[in-house]
């Protein structure tokens, strides 16, 4: 059961967020609970204090550090 929490879902176009920032992602993982991330579909529209932080790879952002899993 580990192995299908990390397990890709059907790619789709989405946004995620973790806290204030947020990333394009073309691939919806399964985020592990502590990650605290929050997926929207490709047309949010992000509020004010929203940045975005593009970064490459199977990961989320926890304060100033990108985590990968």
């Amino acid at each position: 059961m580990g192995a299908m929490a990390l397990s890709p879902l059907p790619a789709t176009a989405a946004i995620v967020c973790s806290g204030n920032a947020c990333w394009h992602t073309t691939t919806r993982y399964e985020y592990p609970a502590d990650a605290h991330v929050t997926i929207h579909e490709d047309a949010w529209t992000p509020g004010p204090g929203i940045t975005f932080r593009e970064h490459p790879g199977r990961g989320y952002w926890r304060g100033e550090s990108w985590v990968d899993f």
